[in-house]
């Protein structure tokens, strides 16, 4: 027997049982006979009573009634109720007339109709407890399904992202070692070494949403050991990190998007090169991350390419509204990627 099958009869056996109770209780108080008789009739009134109800459960199922709307939902109970009450007195009479269990005539009267459908309104309540029952379980169900939903949709929207920045990074690192094979075997053994830390790293974090800002840095400062290849003095690099920053999460790629993108659209396009600035540093509550390089803002914000836009997406996923990423131009030659995390 499911569960829920298992709870709908506890409730007709307490529903039925307490009234049954509350009867006895009812007649004593008034001084009426509690004698075999009324337990007869009694037991007749329990049993047509759960029989009915029993009924009236059975068709709801089979007419869907619990998966209506509420505004729907009710003017249809309330046509059941009806029903069911009239039924109900129906069958109480007839069974009582039948066994022989009335002292009265034998007789159908409108009164007695009216008094079995007086006894009957105990149907209003035990529809009403039944149908709020299963609408909390509904609602609350529809939440569970809903967050389940929000949270598959973030891990695929998370995975998607991810399996657009490796293959990039991957193609800019190896054309750095490519150039530099024939130049320098030393350096391009060194530079292939590199290249493998990185992508042991990228691959153990594939499953993760954040990692460690210092296990992060340690791959940003192996790529661009290998664009030094490619730049030469062109490309500068400076650090100014806070040690109390290393052990604060950060989403894995992140950084290595940002540098990537400060080097396409910053250094790459200067004639003379140019510097890449790292700070990593606590203000208020945020670990506050900032990527300069020299450059100008001038078509970037209006390509707003992937890198920038998996950067916002990701924020938004991991954080929502806690964090933030800007990105400007400043003194007219720098631009200035900032990202604000809420501290771990």
């Amino acid at each position: 027997m499911q569960k829920s099958g298992k709870y709908y009869w506890w409730f007709q056996i307490g529903w039925w049982g307490l009234l049954t109770l509350l009867d006895i209780l009812i007649n004593i108080l008034f001084g009426q006979k509690i004698n075999v008789p009324f337990f007869e009739q009694l037991a007749v009134t329990i049993l047509a009573g759960m029989f009915t109800t029993h009924i009236f459960r059975k068709y709801i199922h089979h007419a869907r009634w619990l998966l209506l709307p509420v505004e729907k939902a009710l003017p249809k109970f309330l046509i059941g109720i009806l029903i069911v009450c009239m039924g109900y007195a129906l069958i109480r009479i007839g069974v009582i007339y039948w066994l022989g269990l009335s002292s009265g005539k034998r007789t159908f009267e409108t009164r007695l109709l009216l008094i079995n459908l007086e006894n009957g309104m105990y149907v209003i309540p035990w529809t009403l407890i039944y149908y709020f029952y299963h609408f909390i379980d509904k609602s609350r169900k529809q939440e569970l399904d809903t967050l389940k939903l929000e949270a598959l949709v973030k891990e695929l929207e998370l995975k998607t992202i991810k399996s657009h920045i490796n293959p990039h990074f991957i193609f800019n690192a190896l054309n750095s070692i490519r150039a530099l094979i024939d130049e320098n075997p030393v350096r391009a053994r060194k530079a292939i070494t590199e290249l493998s830390n990185i992508l042991r790293s990228s691959m153990q974090t594939e499953k993760q949403e954040t990692v460690l800002f210092e296990k992060e840095l340690n791959i940003v400062k192996d790529y661009l050991a290998l664009e030094h290849i490619r730049f030469e003095d062109r490309l500068q690099v400076q650090y100014d990190i806070s040690d109390d920053t290393l052990s604060q999460p950060i989403p894995p790629m992140m950084l290595q998007t940002l540098v990537e993108n400060a080097i396409k659209h910053g250094i790459s396009k200067q004639l003379t090169g140019g510097t890449v600035t790292i700070v990593s540093d606590i203000r208020e509550n945020y670990h506050e991350l900032v990527i300069r390089n020299t450059g100008r803002l001038t078509g970037l914000k209006n390509e707003d390419g992937f890198g920038l836009m998996s950067t916002r997406n990701r924020l938004q996923l991991l954080f929502g509204d806690q964090a933030n990423f800007d990105i400007r131009e400043v003194n007219g030659n720098t631009v200035e990627a900032v990202l604000h995390i809420p501290l771990a």
